[in-house]
């Protein structure tokens, strides 16, 4: 019996340490961080398919026009075909003198995700 009764002790032992630990960590946490990440979590969306065609989009985007800033994105969507594909976007670019719009279509290969071309089109609107 006593051993019984040291393990209980033991084991709530644990569980006060466990509530306490937990208690500080919620107290640290500021209300506003704690709305930003219940936030966070309810915002939680699957990827979608075309997210790293649209990175890929603005890294050569950003190398085209180097001095320009990416302020908006828009993915236009996907024409699919039998052997290649081609994700469409445009994204909105901002430099000193002016605000334009960039059309960019990446070709690429449906089996192997090569890219075969990249083509940029701008856009006063």
């Amino acid at each position: 019996m006593c051993n019984d009764n040291r393990k209980k002790e033991g084991n709530n032992l644990k569980r006060l340490l466990i509530s306490l630990l937990i208690t500080v960590l919620f107290c640290s946490i500021s209300g506003e961080q704690l709305n930003l990440l219940t936030h966070a979590f309810a915002q939680q969306k699957p990827i979608p398919p075309y997210a790293k065609w649209g990175e890929f989009a603005m890294e050569k985007t950003k190398e085209r026009y180097p001095n320009a800033k990416i302020i908006d994105y828009l993915h236009i969507g996907r024409t699919p075909g039998p052997k290649t594909s081609t994700e469409k976007f445009k994204l909105w670019l901002k430099d000193n003198q002016k605000e334009f719009g960039v059309f960019i279509n990446i070709e690429f290969n449906n089996e192997t995700q090569k890219v075969i071309k990249v083509t940029f089109r701008e856009t006063p609107k």
